[in-house]
């Protein structure tokens, strides 16, 4: 599985931000429930529409743009 095929960036919705299968939750709002310490199955309850791929896609998404380098800044 890709996040590839579960992230979408549409530049209406959401402000353009990087949302779940078209979706208004957000990767954002997945990994803010995350650390806050909501549990996956919290998460899976509270949004029914939400699946345990869409979460690992977000995590996925996460950490693949984390590892992108940065432009040094002085």
């Amino acid at each position: 599985m890709s996040y590839r095929d579960i992230i979408t960036i549409e530049p209406g919705k959401r402000g353009g931000q990087p949302c779940i299968r078209g979706m208004r939750i957000t990767v954002y709002d997945v990994l803010s429930y995350l650390a806050a310490g909501i549990s996956e199955s919290e998460i899976l309850s509270d949004f029914p529409e939400l699946t345990r791929e869409d979460i690992l896609a977000s995590l996925s998404f996460a950490a693949d743009r984390e590892g992108q380098p940065t432009l040094a800044r002085d």
